[in-house]
């Protein structure tokens, strides 16, 4: 679904509106980045006197997270844009905010890989220099499970203790509720991730380091202790490496043990928030292009679309049970932050690109299981090129107001990442599905027009 920001009506509406900025506060970064409005080359309008000059609009790029699936499927919508959009650069953007598996994406894109190099890095294994091992997602915590396991007997000494010492002021199971202390914080360790990315960041022409990058970037994490969202690559703390920045941002409780960062320990950045674009607002980003793969899931509007029977949920069990929670709560949380937006930020546009609420292969695929990467990769594309194309009236004005404009007949191609090289050379073809497209969007212009009309001829 490719949205502006969504408003209080029913879910799966694609309403498009206009958002605001403030004025850009003091970023306090170190004396070895220039401030942002210096970075913005100004560019000579058609009637110029040498004095009055544009600039370059400024754009950022949120991306929300949801698991190693929800890295895959922004991927899917990235591709689709960067072939769909004219007048804007994916690695030339003027800030990146990336949460959780949404910090891979984000760093590498601010590190100059294109989405179709991530794509063939992470999804085809087909760089040779980067290869990029799926088991690196779940190898076992085995240092976690061993300082919690050496912490058991001193826990049972002091449990049985407490018991013994006053047995009738609490009951058996309260005094021996101090085991919990043993139960690992992770099941699997996520320092291979910070391996990977380290080597890939430090390569020719590529940095690990916040402060060498040309553009911003921020990654969010949750302070375990505080439970309070820091940015890392903000000032103070932009001398976390960008791959430890990663690993911490990413570190889901439950399925990765918290990261330890000069003395805090640090998990999954959406705990707090799901996007987190106002860091883009207040960088003076007038654009954010915002990406989110969790929706909860809409049975009833699956059915009424045609997209098979009705799914009762529950039959699913607790997997699907917790999943249908966990978006509901991603996502209500997500539509009160683009709402306050909308008021805060009154000179700027967000654009939320998302799953339909009836898209039951983005629901129903396990999140984790990175085995089903190529398929969803592809079903994203797919699906953000028909909605691009769909509500290209209602995004057409905003994007334009920014310099992009919709590439209309990349749309009515059909097209396959499998036929994308390294590069991102499609293959195209002439199909009567394409020759469709163009009657459509003739039909479209004839009906603007009409409504145009009408009311002219009405007041004469």
């Amino acid at each position: 679904m490719v949205k502006g920001v969504p408003s209080p009506r029913k879910r799966g509406s694609n309403t498009a509106r206009k958002r605001g900025s403030n004025t850009a506060r003091k970023r306090g970064s170190s004396a070895t980045r220039k401030p942002l409005d210096s970075r913005f080359p100004r560019i000579k309008s058609e009637d110029d006197d040498g004095n009055d000059r544009k600039r370059k609009p400024r754009i950022g790029l949120a991306l929300a997270g949801g698991g190693p699936l929800g890295g895959i499927y922004e991927l899917g919508v990235l591709l689709a844009l960067s072939e769909s959009l004219e007048g804007i650069d994916f690695n030339d953007l003027d800030v990146y905010i990336g949460v959780s598996s949404g910090g891979f994406v984000a760093a590498g894109l601010a590190n100059g890989l294109t989405p179709e190099r991530m794509r063939h890095m992470f999804i085809e294994n087909d760089t040779a220099d980067e290869v990029f091992e799926p088991e690196l997602l779940l190898k076992p915590a085995f240092r976690e499970y061993a300082m919690r396991a050496l912490s058991v007997p001193p826990l049972l000494l002091a449990s049985i203790w407490n018991y013994l010492a006053s047995p009738w002021s609490q009951s058996f199971f309260e005094s021996f509720q101090r085991l919990s202390q043993a139960i690992p914080t992770g099941i699997f360790n996520s320092a291979g991730i910070n391996q990977f990315l380290s080597r890939i960041f430090t390569a020719p022409g590529r940095s690990n380091d916040f402060r060498q990058l040309r553009h911003r970037l921020f990654l969010v994490a949750t302070d375990l202790d505080s439970g309070e969202s820091v940015v890392f690559g903000a000032a103070g703390q932009d001398h976390v490496p960008i791959s430890t920045a990663v690993q911490a941002s990413a570190a889901l409780p439950g399925l990765f043990p918290p990261v330890e960062v000069d003395g805090r320990h640090y998990v999954d950045g959406a705990l707090r928030k799901t996007l987190h674009a106002s860091v883009a607002l207040k960088e003076g980003a007038e654009l954010v292009l915002c990406v989110n793969p969790l929706v909860p899931f809409d049975s009833e509007l699956a059915v009424k679309r045609g997209a098979g029977k009705r799914h009762k949920l529950v039959d699913g069990g607790l997997p699907v049970v917790l999943a249908q929670t966990f978006r509901s709560i991603i996502h209500s949380r997500l539509q009160v932050g683009m709402a306050k937006y909308s008021a805060d930020y009154k000179n700027s546009d967000v654009v939320l690109f998302e799953p339909n609420s009836d898209d039951a292969e983005m629901f129903f695929t396990n999140m984790f299981s990175y085995s089903s990467r190529r398929r969803l990769c592809d079903h994203a594309y797919q699906k953000t090129r028909i909605e691009l194309y769909r509500r290209r009236h209602e995004l057409g004005p905003i994007l334009a107001r920014h310099g992009i404009s919709i590439r209309l007949e990349a749309l009515k191609e059909k097209q396959s990442l499998a036929h994308h090289d390294i590069g991102g050379h499609a293959e195209k073809e002439d199909t009567l599905l394409a020759a469709s497209h163009r009657l459509g969007d003739s039909l479209d212009g004839l009906e603007h027009w009409l409504k145009d009309r009408l009311p002219t001829r009405k007041a004469a």
